[in-house]
């Protein structure tokens, strides 16, 4: 349980700004909102996947903490932490306004978290990796600070979606929904895209370099939360995109991995 003053308290790290440092070129993400599809269809996921009830929890890179309030509905404790303290404001205040005092904003470089070996049961972050200046470095962490024998459950971007989820800066084409971009060759993909992307292999391969033993895998179904026709965002959810999981790469969005630090 966690008092006012708790929940309003940042950790500040002094390296905080290095994390968006140039080993690749990318953007911070942009924060989901509370009651999205796609925060519940992740966690409900995670829920199927990991015993929440009771646990302590890291949410790295939760940004305004949408996802983290969803997560807090299974009976967890979540520390939160990011690199945006704007983010993290939203998520005080919110908790605050909503009596939710087991959740704890914190403040730090996603590089070098401030916290002891082993002291989670659950880490999970949701499309955070693709935007972290050094992704080995983020994941190492995460691990770190797991318990063994806990569980980590990352999302990160569909390489094989349609369209490209964080944009790209491409001349004279403003919208940043460009389909079939993200298909490209890696190397002038990262050339433009704002952010990483990943095939289940890349993101699998990254997590059994940290000494992970995967338990499961899936492609997460496109939630349409950016449709702006409501008929039409209603009527692909109850039919091409109705459930939450898809074996089809592209009707996918994200892909959701679950694993167990070994």
């Amino acid at each position: 349980m966690h008092s006012k003053a708790e929940k309003d308290r940042f950790l500040p790290h002094p390296s905080a700004d290095a994390f968006l440092m140039a080993k690749h070129v990318v953007e911070r993400g942009k924060p989901a909102e509370h009651g999205q599809e796609l925060l519940k269809r992740r966690s409900r996921i995670t829920a199927s996947l990991v015993r929440l009830a009771g646990r302590r929890v890291l949410d790295f890179g939760a940004g305004n903490g949408a996802q983290t309030v969803s997560l807090l509905e299974h009976g967890c404790s979540v520390v939160a932490c990011d690199i945006a303290p704007d983010g993290l404001s939203d998520l005080a205040r919110y908790a605050r306004d909503n009596s939710l005092d087991s959740v704890s904003p914190v403040l730090c470089n996603g590089e070098r978290l401030p916290f002891p070996d082993e002291c989670f049961e659950v880490v999970v972050s949701f499309a955070v990796l693709e935007h972290v200046a050094d992704e080995t470095a983020g994941l190492r962490e995460m691990i770190r600070v797991l318990k063994v024998g806990g569980q980590c459950v990352i999302s990160v971007p569909n390489k094989w979606w349609i369209f490209e989820t964080h944009g790209a800066r491409l001349p004279l084409l403003p919208w940043n929904r460009v389909p079939f971009f993200s298909w490209l060759p890696r190397s002038l993909h990262a050339r433009f895209a704002m952010a990483r992307i990943y095939t289940r292999r890349d993101i699998v391969g990254l997590l059994k370099q940290q000494n992970c033993e995967i338990q499961y895998a899936c492609y997460l179904t496109a939630p349409m939360d950016v449709l702006p026709v409501p008929s039409l965002q209603k009527i692909l959810r109850w039919t091409i995109f109705r459930n939450d999981q898809t074996r089809i790469p592209f009707l996918a969005t994200e892909i959701l991995v679950s694993c167990r630090k070994i």
